[in-house]
C-alpha cells in the first residue's frame, strides 16, 4: 500500500474550526454506520419518518437495539411519538430510494411519508409504520430512555418484537445478509456507500486458523 500523508489534529484545533468544517470532520470519525429510517405515529395516528444513522446492536437476548436521538431543546417529533405510543420502526434503507431517505430530514408540516413519496404499511402487531419500499424491516417497543448528560442526546432503547427480511437472505445459522438484501450504509451526515463482503469468518479461538464461512 502507497505511504499516505496523515495530518493531526488535536482537540485545542476542534475550536478554532469553521462549524461545518468540524461537524463534517467528527462526524466521519467513526466510519461506515447503519443507517436506518425510524417511523413513528403519535396517538392520532399521524405518520413521521426520519433518517437515523446512530442505529446499533444492544443486546441478542432479550433482542434490543438503540438509538441516539439529539437534545430535545427543539421539536422531536420522532422522540415524542416513540414516548407517547411505546412503539417505533427502523427499516434499511436501499439504493433505490436513498434520496428519499436523505430528504426526510428536512423539516415538513406533513408526513414524512408524504412528503418524500415513501409508503405507510402496518402489521397487527406493531403500532408503528413500517416503510413499504424497505426489504428488512424491524418493529420495537419501548424499553428504556436514557439522558446523557455529557451533551444533551437521548438514547432511546427499543425491544425487538418483529422482523421482516427476506427468505433467501437468512442462512441455516441465522445469518442475515443485509448485503444481498441491498441494504446500504453511511458516513458522516450525507453520504451513503453500498457495500461488497470481503468475507464471513469463523468464530475466532486461540492457535486455530480463521476459515471462511
Amino acid at each position: 500500500m502507497e505511504e499516505m500523508t496523515l495530518k493531526r489534529f488535536c482537540s485545542q484545533d476542534f475550536e478554532q474550526m469553521e462549524r461545518h468544517y468540524r461537524t463534517n470532520l467528527i462526524n466521519s470519525l467513526s466510519g461506515f454506520k447503519s443507517v436506518s429510517l425510524v417511523g413513528t405515529q403519535n396517538k392520532a395516528g399521524i405518520t413521521n419518518l426520519a433518517i437515523f444513522s446512530q442505529v446499533f446492536h444492544v443486546g441478542a437476548n432479550p433482542a434490543l437495539m438503540g438509538i441516539l436521538v439529539r437534545p430535545d431543546s427543539v421539536r422531536r417529533d420522532t422522540l415524542a411519538n416513540i414516548l407517547e405510543t411505546g412503539w417505533f420502526t427502523l427499516n434499511h434503507i436501499r439504493a433505490e430510494f436513498f434520496r428519499q431517505a436523505h430528504q426526510t430530514a428536512a423539516r415538513y408540516d406533513i408526513s414524512e411519508f408524504e412528503a418524500v413519496g415513501l409508503t405507510p404499511i402496518y402489521s397487527h402487531l406493531v403500532k408503528a409504520p413500517y416503510v413499504a419500499e424497505s426489504c428488512v424491516r424491524i418493529g420495537l417497543s419501548f424499553a428504556q430512555r436514557h439522558d446523557l448528560t455529557i451533551n444533551g442526546t437521548i438514547l432511546i432503547i427499543g425491544k425487538v418484537e418483529e422482523i421482516f427480511a427476506p427468505l433467501d437472505c437468512i442462512s441455516q445459522d441465522g445469518y442475515l445478509d443485509i448485503e444481498k438484501a441491498g441494504t446500504i450504509t453511511c458516513s458522516s451526515l450525507d453520504s451513503y456507500h453500498t457495500t461488497q463482503r470481503l468475507a464471513r469468518l469463523s468464530y475466532p479461538k486461540p492457535n486455530q486458523p480463521l476459515k471462511e464461512i
